[in-house]
């Protein structure tokens, strides 16, 4: 994104060029390991090179102004008084960052925030905790906060599961507050560490592919499958004493699977230990240089989550399996909450034009849509960027 036209939005809406500060947050992909985070299982995301901008500036009261390039609506609030109001839209996620520092007991004033960002829309990327994690580095440059990392992930969990309303698990955040350019995080959702692993795609790259179908049952459909794996979890208690679906392997499951009453609840719960276990083994996969093995368990999880789990749905089915036939692919499945969003692929470099004409082509034919591609290099998690003064301006 080019910088010197975010500083002149920036001064061209609030009339200002003095100390200003810039920052990026990225967004995330999953390659594997989903719907297992709030199972307490494993999930393997990765931080991209794209994601949200911030231009931002102290002020000497109290005031807060939002503005952003990609959606036309200013929100003024005074830190003094930052209660959720629905009609300041995407500021919300913002302000419940603001809130987060002020209930942990760090002194924030106002401020002048711009925001622009290159995430795709409605595609299931983490947008919103790619905003939180910015709010959250700009809070913390600016005010010389000195917050942990770690309490800054989960303070904007929290934002968004309690101001802002939206169940989600702490994936989203942890991989875009820790991530690391090159590297994949192997992240223990139970009990909140991770370890970095290379990426070494030498060769591969990284496509995701946009269905262009809005999400609309993801929020409400997340919440229905968390309801079942609880079920599930409350029937195998009566044997094992666990707190998560992912504490069991996958022989320990199969040999027990009958406590659980309810059909469908056991196939949510099988998708869920079963997930888990691929996680760790595409993990040793990947160490060990074993890139189709690992594409292989790409698309057994995305047959999973559709045939198991049921999160899936008809465009993201007909992307991958567009993909599946497409020339160069390893692998390739769905990633995010389902009902819409994206696909991750890994794909032979020398084929990647081939494998998007393919995969595009097949993907209208069934679908209608016409799909967005984007090929994806690994970045660096949420932090402050140089000042402008170093950079070469934009002729």
């Amino acid at each position: 994104m080019d910088r010197s036209n975010l500083r002149k939005q920036f001064i061209k809406l609030y009339e200002l060029e003095d100390n200003i500060s810039y920052f990026f947050s990225p967004c995330r992909v999953n390659l594997i390991g989903e719907h297992t985070d709030y199972n307490g299982g494993y999930v393997f995301p990765c931080a991209l090179s794209f994601g949200t901008y911030a231009v931002a500036r102290k002020r000497d009261d109290s005031i807060i102004r939002f503005a952003s390039g990609n959606i036309d609506k200013r929100v003024e609030v005074d830190v003094n008084n930052l209660e959720f109001n629905e009609n300041d839209g995407w500021a919300n996620y913002l302000k419940g960052v603001a809130v987060g520092f002020i209930e942990a007991g760090y002194v924030i004033g106002g401020l002048d925030i711009y925001i622009e960002g290159d995430i795709p829309g409605s595609a299931g990327l983490s947008s919103s905790a790619s905003v939180e994690l910015l709010m959250g580095v700009v809070l913390d440059s600016l005010f010389n906060c000195g917050m942990d990392r770690l309490e800054m992930v989960k303070l904007c969990q929290r934002a968004e599961n309690q101001y802002v309303g939206v169940n989600c698990g702490i994936m989203d955040q942890y991989s875009i507050g820790f991530g690391k350019t090159d590297h994949a995080i192997l992240l223990d959702c139970n009990k909140i560490e991770h370890e970095y692993v290379p990426l070494k795609l030498e060769g591969h790259k990284l496509i995701i592919a946009n269905t262009n179908k809005s999400r609309g049952l993801a929020d409400s459909e997340y919440n229905t499958r968390r309801s079942e794996c609880e079920r599930a979890l409350s029937d195998l208690r009566d044997r094992f004493d666990i707190n998560y679906l992912c504490e069991l392997t996958v022989e320990m499951f199969e040999a027990n699977k009958s406590l659980i009453k309810n059909d469908v609840d056991r196939k949510r719960a099988a998708h869920a230990v079963a997930e888990n276990a691929r996680t760790l083994l595409a993990v040793e996969y990947l160490k060990a240089g074993k890139l189709p093995a690992f594409g292989e368990l790409m698309n057994q999880s995305h047959i999973s989550l559709r045939d198991l789990y049921e999160v899936t749905g008809p465009e993201l089915d007909a992307m991958a399996e567009g993909a599946w036939g497409a020339p160069g692919v390893l692998g390739s499945r769905m990633t995010g909450a389902g009902f819409g969003g994206c696909t991750v692929s890994l794909v032979k470099e020398d084929a990647v034009e081939a494998f998007i004409e393919h995969t595009g082509r097949e993907y209208k034919k069934k679908t209608g849509l016409s799909p967005l591609f984007y090929t994806a290099d690994v970045g660096d998690g949420a932090k402050q960027l140089e000042a402008f003064s170093n950079i070469a301006p934009s002729t």
